[in-house]
């Protein structure tokens, strides 16, 4: 295991918490953004959550990865969605986004053990 995905999650919702404290308008009109884009519609939230998580791995976000993860998960994605995600993911964004695909890959494996332990 590289990383533990489900504590930084954790940690950056702490961290998360003092931007939104320091910038309030600003994070109450990210807020409403992401409400916006994630509502279902002629998507629903789990085919949000694996295009984010997509994009997560492409544009090479850790963060993004641990919350888009947790995120698709909860909303009913399997690991074989998460797969065919990532492969999406490797064509768009080639070598580098491989060793992303693997992490995220492992955030799902961990955030899935802590959501339905053996």
């Amino acid at each position: 295991m590289n990383k533990d995905w489900p504590q930084m999650a954790s940690d950056l919702t702490g961290a998360i918490k003092e931007v939104r404290l320091g910038t309030p308008e600003v994070m109450k009109a990210f807020s409403a953004m992401a409400q916006a884009a994630t509502k279902p519609g002629a998507l629903d939230a789990k085919t949000k959550e694996l295009i984010a998580l997509a994009i997560s791995v492409a544009i090479r976000c850790d963060g993004c990865i641990a919350f888009h993860t947790k995120a698709a998960l909860s909303h009913g994605a399997a690991r074989d969605e998460i797969m065919e995600t990532m492969g999406m993911a490797l064509y768009m964004g080639a070598g580098p986004s491989l060793m992303y695909a693997a992490q995220a890959v492992e955030a799902y494996d961990q955030f899935a053990a802590v959501q339905n332990p053996a």
